[in-house]
């Protein structure tokens, strides 16, 4: 049977586009966004920001994350586990105290319970955020710190922590378990180590 291009046919964004893989912060970048939106009491940001560079999950993933898929009654738990919506793989991670924090002070400002989306939509259509609205959130945090939005993005979130572990350790198998990838080429595409080391090993030549 044909594929019709009809109205409900759902096309990629990108699709036709060139589209560079996108940087992940570096740690200072990191702090810098964290303490920017601590200093604007910005709590459901600050808890995004926090969970999408500890979760290392998919727009797609984090945005339809449940509060109960974090917490355990009225606690934030210090570890999670997510069926990931592309490759229905779980994958775990663990949460760390200042995320957890954040979480509990978004919580309790929203008034949100077990079963309501963890960040809910303030479009009235949608239940929770938008991969989009997400994306656009993401753009503010780049520019709100000096950054150009067109090297950023949500898959800067998903690989900063990701890159920063094998930077440390090297451990290449352990950052595949960390992003739930089925194989170890994706992992060596996905973090782009390859040209990374080549230009470390190209910096410490001296000629």
């Amino acid at each position: 049977m044909e594929c019709t291009n009809s109205p409900r046919t759902r096309v990629p964004w990108n699709k036709g586009k060139l589209v560079g893989q996108q940087a992940p912060f570096k740690a200072k970048e990191v702090w810098a966004i964290r303490a920017r939106l601590q200093m604007d009491n910005r709590a459901r940001e600050l808890a995004l920001f926090d969970l999408g560079i500890d979760s290392k999950l998919r727009a797609c993933d984090l945005v339809k994350l449940r509060v109960r898929d974090v917490c355990h009654g009225d606690r934030v738990a210090s570890r999670a586990t997510v069926l990931q919506q592309k490759t229905q793989r779980p994958v775990q991670f663990e949460i760390s105290p200042a995320t957890r924090e954040a979480l509990e002070n978004w919580l309790r400002n929203a008034r949100l319970r077990s079963e309501d989306y963890l960040f809910p939509s303030r479009v009235r259509r949608s239940p929770h955020l938008g991969t989009r609205q997400y994306a656009r959130i993401v753009d503010g945090w780049v520019l709100s710190v000096g950054l150009d939005p067109a090297d950023y993005g949500t898959h800067s979130m998903r690989r900063t922590k990701a890159s920063l572990i094998y930077r440390r350790t090297k451990n290449l198998r352990a950052v595949q378990l960390l992003l739930g990838h089925a194989k170890l080429e994706s992992t060596v595409r996905y973090l782009g180590i390859e040209v990374d080391d080549a230009l470390e090993l190209a910096e410490q030549t001296d000629i």
